[in-house]
Parts: structure tokens; C-alpha cells; sequence
């Protein structure tokens, strides 16, 4: 059932129809988006059904919310509503297709839908179809003709047409002309579809019978019913003007570019006119029925015909102008005549084309997928044709491109990789260029941010560091700072620091050092002991604040701390063994001659370097300083002259031990000198089994089997240990060395000493361990006699002479002396 007026019915029954066969379904491919058409009348009421989008887009009803359908804004976005849940749009508001379209043949609305999960627009077009709701009406109610009694029979009067707001069947149709007599009606179509009535004069007038003639035009629309307007015509006969103006021809065609400046003119119209005097004087103005808007693009100069450029003429706005003009004389009554100057408008390429944003993305994740799309765009151009034809161009070195989705609507997509490291954001100009000549352009900015993924593990800025701490240090000294650098951005660049799980000598790292996770500086977490440890290897790691965390892993740096020896330790007296730092009395012989070396003092410094560099050097404190002497480096005590009867006889001899060190540490030892009177000495010469000649054995003999004998001994010790450490690379043998690269990765021990009975010398044993599990260990035994060991840089060991326990006893012992040798580590 038509809910509309009577009038209405038809147009909205057509409308239903229309709507039903209207509906386009487009192809999926191509990259062409769906476009949908509906026919609606104008003047319905807001609610109204326009169409059901969601199901010409072929969506189901559980999908229809979960799309967010809605209606992009633009130019006719106010006159529709798209129900979000139901996908079925209906009239926002009263839509008049006469104030929207004017006289357009067709009235046709443009909406842009948009669709999320995935993101897609469409096109939808409403054609605005016409009602009969506008009547017939004429600009002037009353027309005034004059009519000369001359006119012959035949003559055509144009009269003003009445106007209809409608289109199409509903516009002006029926000119009706009442009361019958001298006059009857035609009508005249023009090539625009418009029908102008003229008066026809059907038998000539008698201004003496009958001065003045009373008529009704009347005008009828199309519509069902159809509607009407009217008009009085009041024609007054005038006498005498018997020759109306004439022109050259009825129509004269014009070719007029658009946008031709004001004041140009169109053409210069020349009418004659046989008549003399006022009869034959002639005005040029627009027809009665001239449109008002021809009136504001053109104007007519009364005395010359002229017929000038008044207003803008645009081409996208009319492409052909008829103009009716009439050239009336000044004759009483006057008469005129009336051509139509016919002006096609050639386009110009004056518009330049235009580029707008319907949705933009400003920011993008570096790890978006090629055909991202970034932004939906549309172009247009107010020119036609090839004017009007648009292209658009980007920027060659951006990793994006322009996809077309219908006519004049692009995606701007990702063509390529993003890195937001290397580019962070993107400046992207698009232009748009139409094809007129010469063609004009437009730009348009789009600023794109690459917003950054955690896709960059922090790197050192060096591959190793080193570092050196003295030791004895105080807790918490920092040592030195490492720097990591992440390319990332934000909470992805936020770097901590930590060091690597490794043990040290048995112990973890971190019980020797600890690194601040902030900004990577390296504290001390105990105090050194050079002499315990002398190098610290420590792996610090770097780890970002991304999710999930990246970190250096394979790109650990190595901190080398080395620690730095200072003088610490005081020199230990290793021989002669004292007690209470006096040591054993010496005895010899007052008669022994100067430079007889009565003992040597050895000792030790368990520092490094210049701080374990020994001298040595009497004190005043001794007996009598000037009758000993001691070298500075070896320890050596020897006698400067001979013994005296004034000497005493027990000396007193006070060494001092003193390091390199700064400040220099020192210790002393005090050796009691016994000497041996003449009688003892003489006593001791006469037991001596060597006072009778005759009795000597063969001193020759003994010393060359003792060396052959100790020489064989140490043959078949050295063959058989060398055998033990090719077989089974015994860590502790004497004979393994290794290839470690330098002393200092042993750890100081304490020499084990074996004396005689005497207090003298018998050997020591020395034992190098390494500093960590990995090192080689070397154990050196050496011989009795051994009298000296230097710490750094060489450890040198001399054998002593090995004596018996009664010197004047030859008979019974060998004497025997082995020269001191040096072995360097």
C-alpha cells in the first residue's frame, strides 16, 4: 500500500522497482571494490528503507556488527544513516532532489562504506528520483503584449514559459491557451527539453473593433494528478509600425573557452529594420524568457548588440548556452523580432586535481607485511575528459605504492622491508597529475612514523677491556665501567648489565667483583691479594628492555683485571735459621786469610717485581763493622782482612734485608762469628789424617768417583723421570713443563727447608702451583747446598757443600765440592 500522497504513488512504486534492479554486485578481483546503486524518491520521510547494504555486500547477519559498517563523511553522508548493527541504511533527513540537483537529468548521491576486520570501503549510489511536488508557476502573473493592426496573420509572440521545480514527466508538459478567438497557442521545444509558448496571431486585428484582448495561459505538469499554473496575458493593438525589425539569421552558433575574462564578447548582433525616423531605431535586450542565470554570465549592449562575458562561465557547470534576444524598434507601436545565439563552451584545463585522506594510519610497525595499507585516498578534478583524467606518482626511493580500489579511490600500501633503525619515518609526497594540456598538479604530505620492534640485541662498543686495581683495595672501588649500545628505541633500548656465571681459582667471579646493572661500571666485591691472585677474567653481559628481551649472548665482552702488586711483605731470612733472629754461631779459624767468606745470608720476598729486588747490608750494630763485609745482592759475608790477636773473639755480625719496594720494607739477622784460637787450630791439624803424607789416601781419587758416581745417579734420574712424563704427562713431575706463556700464573709457597745438624743448609724444596686448574704444575726438587732463591724474576737455587761432621776426619769422610748452578723457571 502507497503511503505517500496520491500524487506521489507512482514515483514511489517506480522507486521500489528501481531499487530491486539496481542493485550491482562487483566482480572480486581486479582490486576494484564492491559499488552498490538505489533508487529512492525524494521527499521521503528520515527512517526510511534505502537499501540493505550488509546483504548486497553479501555479509551475514552474525558478521554485520563485528564489520563496524559505517558511513564515511562527505558531501551526502548527511542525508543517510547506516545502522551499524543491521547493515541497512535509511533517510537521515528530507532530501528536495530540486534543491540538491537543480535541473540535472539525473541526481545521484555518492557514499564511501567502511568495513573493519578487514579493513574495506565501498561505493554506494543513491539516484534521487523526482516527485511531483512542485506546481507550474510563471515569473510575472500579468504580461502585457502590443500588438500593431498591422501584424499579419501568422505572427508568433513569445511568451514567458512557466517554470516547474520538477523533472522529467513532472516538469511543464501542457501549455493551454483560453478564451479561443484571434489568438491560438504553440509551443516550441528546445534542444535543453524546455517548451516556451507562443502567441499566434490567427487572423489580423481591428484596433477600431475591439482595442484590447484578455487571455489565460495556462500550464500543466506531467504529474499524476497533474498540477498547474497561470498567467493573464493582456494584448493591446497598437496602430502604424508596419515593419518589424529583421535578422541576418534565426540562430547564430558561438564557440566560447571557459573562464574567458569578464567583458569579452561573444558576438555583435545586427538587426535591420526598413522602417525610417523612431520606426526604424532599434534595442537589443534578452528575451522575456530569458533564465536568470543566463542573465548573470551574459549581458547585451542596448544600442550595439554586443553580446559580452558578465559572470564566470565554467564548463563543468554548463557546456552549451542558448540566449534568445530581442530587437525591438522604436515605433509606436513598436515591433521586434527575436534570434537565439547558441554559445558552446570549450573546456579549459583550469582545475588542478586534488588528493583527500578518508583514512590515514600515521604510524607503522616496522615488521608490517608487504600491501599493508597505510591510508585510503580519493582524487578529483573539477575538469572533464582528459582534463579531468588523473595519475598519481610517489616518490621512487619509498617503500610504498598507490593501489587502485575503484575510480578515483586509492590505498597507499607498504611495497617493501621497514626498518625503523635505518629510517624512522617517512616524508610521503604524492602527486597528482591530470592529463590536460598542459596538464596541471597538486601535492599532498603525508608523514608516515615506523613505530620500533625489538629486533636489535645490544653490541659492547669494544670487543675487550682491560683494567688494573692495586692490590690490598678497599671494598667497592670501582674498577671501570663497559658501554653496550642498542639501536632500538624506548624500553627496547634500556640496557642492564650482569656478569656471566664463571669461578675463579674455585670461587664464583662474584665473590671478587660485582657490575652495576644500571650503566655497567665494575665494583670490587673483596680486596686482592697480588701474590694470591693476579688476574681476573670476568664476562659481562648486556640485556634490552624488550619483550621478549634480547641480549648479547655470543657478543659477551671480556674484562681482563689485573691485579698490581704492592710491597706488602717484608723479606723472610731463609738461611742461616735463626731463632729470634740470632742465628747459630759460626767458628772459624783466626788464621784464615781476607775474603774468606764466613756465611752467606738468603732470603726471600713473596712480592713481585721491583718490590721483591733484595740488598744487603751491615749494620752498625756489629762488633767491629770494618773486619766484615757483605755484597750487596748475594748475601755473601766475608772477612776484609786477617784476624788479629786485638780482635775479640766472638764477633757479632747484624745484616739488614731491604726490599725495593716504596716505602721499603726490611729485616735483620744476627750471626754470632766464633773465632778458633791457635792451639784449638794446631790440635785440630794433628788429627787430621792428611798432616802425615805417607797416610794420605788419593784425594784425586775419591773426588772423581764421587763426580762419576753422583754423575751417574743423576743420568739415570734425569732418563727415567723424562720416561715418566712422555708416558703419562704427570702434572707434578719435575720434568713437565709446559707452554705457559708467563710466570705469574703461579701462586707463591713457601719453601721447605731440611738443615744440618749444624744449622747449615741441607736442601730445600720449592713447589710452583699454578693459579687455576687448567695451568701446568711444576715441582722442583733440588740437591743439598742450595743457599740462594731470588723470587722474581728468576728462582736460583745453589748447592752447598756437603761436608762431614769432623772436617780433620779425611779418613774417614770425602770431601767434595760442587759448583752452585742457577736454574731459570
Amino acid at each position: 500500500m502507497c503511503n505517500f500522497p496520491d500524487c506521489e504513488c507512482r514515483g514511489f512504486l517506480q522507486w521500489q522497482v528501481g531499487a530491486l534492479l539496481l542493485v550491482f554486485f562487483p566482480l572480486r578481483g581486479g582490486g576494484q571494490a564492491a559499488q552498490i546503486r538505489y533508487s529512492i524518491p525524494e521527499e521521503l520521510a528520515p527512517g526510511s528503507f534505502v537499501g540493505d547494504v550488509a546483504r548486497d555486500l553479501g555479509l551475514d547477519a552474525a558478521r554485520v556488527a563485528s564489520r563496524q559498517l559505517q558511513i564515511l563523511p562527505g558531501s551526502a553522508q548527511r542525508h543517510f544513516r547506516a545502522e551499524a548493527q543491521t547493515g541497512v541504511l535509511v533517510v537521515e533527513e528530507r532530501i528536495d532532489r530540486e534543491r540538491l540537483c537543480g535541473s540535472s537529468p539525473r541526481c545521484l548521491l555518492y557514499l564511501e562504506i567502511l568495513l573493519a576486520n578487514p579493513l574495506a570501503s565501498h561505493r554506494v549510489e543513491v539516484e534521487v528520483l523526482d516527485v511531483n511536488d512542485n506546481a507550474p508557476a510563471f515569473l510575472t502573473s500579468l504580461t502585457r503584449l502590443e500588438i500593431a493592426e498591422s501584424a499579419a496573420p501568422g505572427a508568433r509572440f513569445p511568451l514567458e514559459p512557466a517554470e516547474d521545480l520538477d523533472f522529467g514527466a513532472n516538469s511543464v508538459s501542457i501549455y493551454r491557451l483560453s478564451p479561443p478567438g484571434c489568438f491560438t497557442l504553440s509551443v516550441k521545444n528546445l534542444k535543453d527539453g524546455r517548451k516556451h509558448p507562443e502567441l499566434v496571431l490567427e487572423k489580423a486585428l481591428d484596433r477600431e473593433q475591439q482595442e484590447q484582448h484578455r487571455l489565460v495561459l495556462t500550464a500543466l505538469d506531467g504529474g499524476l494528478p497533474a498540477k498547474s499554473g497561470t498567467a493573464e496575458i493582456v494584448v493591446s493593438v497598437i496602430d502604424a509600425n508596419d515593419n518589424p525589425p529583421v535578422f541576418g539569421q534565426p540562430v547564430y552558433k558561438i564557440t566560447l573557452l571557459e573562464n574567458a575574462p569578464e567583458g569579452t564578447m561573444v558576438i555583435k548582433l545586427n538587426a535591420t529594420d526598413q522602417d525610417e525616423g523612431t520606426n526604424g531605431e532599434i534595442a537589443y535586450s534578452f528575451s522575456s524568457h530569458t533564465r536568470q542565470k543566463i542573465r548573470r554570465l551574459f549581458s547585451i549592449q542596448e544600442r550595439t548588440g554586443e553580446v559580452r562575458v558578465l559572470g564566470n562561465v565554467d564548463y563543468e557547470e554548463g557546456t552549451v548556452y542558448e540566449i534568445d534576444v530581442r530587437a525591438k524598434d522604436k515605433g509606436s507601436p513598436s515591433m521586434d523580432a527575436h534570434c537565439s545565439v547558441l554559445v558552446e563552451i570549450k573546456d579549459v584545463n583550469d582545475n588542478a586535481p586534488s588528493v583527500r585522506f578518508t583514512l590515514l594510519s600515521a604510524t607503522v610497525r616496522e615488521d608490517a607485511p608487504v600491501g599493508t595499507a597505510v591510508a585510503l585516498l580519493s582524487v578529483s578534478d573539477g575538469d572533464s575528459r582528459e582534463n579531468g583524467e588523473v595519475q598519481l606518482q610517489l616518490p621512487a626511493d619509498i617503500p610504498f605504492q598507490i593501489v587502485s580500489s575503484f575510480r578515483n579511490h586509492y590505498s597507499l600500501v607498504t611495497s617493501g622491508p621497514l626498518d625503523r633503525e635505518e629510517v624512522s619515518e617517512y616524508k610521503v609526497v604524492i602527486t597528482a597529475t591530470d592529463s590536460g594540456s598542459p596538464p596541471l598538479s597538486s601535492q599532498s604530505n603525508l608523514l608516515i612514523n615506523i613505530s620500533d620492534l625489538n629486533d636489535n640485541p645490544p653490541r659492547f662498543s669494544q670487543p675487550a677491556y682491560q683494567a688494573e686495581v692495586p692490590e690490598n683495595n678497599a671494598l667497592g672501588v670501582p674498577i671501570c665501567s663497559v658501554s653496550a649500545f642498542d639501536p632500538d628505541l624506548g624500553p627496547n633500548s634500556q640496557l642492564s648489565y650482569s656478569i656471566v656465571d664463571s669461578t675463579v681459582q674455585g670461587l664464583p667471579v662474584s665473590s671478587y667483583v660485582y657490575v652495576s646493572a644500571e650503566n655497567g661500571t665494575i665494583y670490587s666485591s673483596s680486596s686482592f691479594d697480588h701474590e694470591q691472585i693476579k688476574q681476573i677474567v670476568v664476562q659481562i653481559q648486556a640485556r634490552d628492555g624488550g619483550s621478549p628481551p634480547l641480549s648479547t649472548n655470543g657478543s659477551n665482552v671480556t674484562v681482563y683485571v689485573f691485579i698490581l702488586d704492592q710491597n706488602d711483605n717484608a723479606p723472610v731470612i731463609l738461611h742461616p735459621v735463626t731463632g729470634s733472629q740470632v742465628a747459630a754461631p759460626q767458628r772459624i779459624p783466626q788464621s784464615v786469610p781476607a775474603g774468606y767468606m764466613v756465611t752467606k745470608v738468603t732470603a726471600v720476598d713473596a712480592d713481585s717485581g721491583h718490590n721483591a729486588w733484595l740488598s744487603y747490608s751491615l749494620l752498625p750494630q756489629s762488633t767491629d763493622p770494618s773486619l766484615f763485609r757483605v755484597a750487596s745482592y748475594t748475601g755473601e759475608i766475608r772477612t776484609t782482612r786477617g784476624f788479629q790477636d786485638t780482635d775479640l773473639a766472638a764477633q757479632k755480625i747484624v745484616v739488614l734485608v731491604k726490599d725495593n719496594g716504596d716505602p721499603a720494607l726490611s729485616c735483620t739477622v744476627t750471626i754470632m762469628v766464633s773465632l778458633e784460637d791457635k792451639a784449638s787450630e794446631e790440635n785440630f791439624k794433628s788429627r787430621d789424617f792428611l798432616t802425615n803424607p805417607k797416610d794420605k789416601p788419593d784425594l784425586t781419587l775419591y773426588l772423581i768417583i764421587a763426580l762419576v758416581a753422583v754423575s751417574m745417579v743423576c743420568l739415570v734420574t734425569f732418563i727415567v723421570f723424562s720416561a715418566k712424563c712422555l708416558r703419562k704427562r704427570d702434572r707434578y713431575s719435575c720434568c713437565c713443563l709446559s707452554n705457559s706463556p708467563s710466570r705469574d700464573i703461579f701462586k707463591h709457597s713457601s719453601p721447605k727447608l731440611q738443615l744440618n745438624t749444624d744449622g747449615t743448609l741441607k736442601y730445600m724444596e720449592v713447589t710452583l702451583r699454578p693459579t687455576d686448574s687448567q695451568s701446568q704444575c711444576y715441582r722442583t726438587c733440588f740437591s743439598p747446598g742450595s743457599d740462594r732463591m731470588s723470587a722474581d724474576p728468576f728462582l736460583s737455587v745453589t748447592l752447598l757443600q756437603i761436608h762431614s761432621s769432623s772436617p780433620s776426619s779425611l779418613s774417614r769422610h770425602a770431601f767434595f765440592a760442587v759448583h752452585s748452578f742457577s736454574l731459570w723457571i
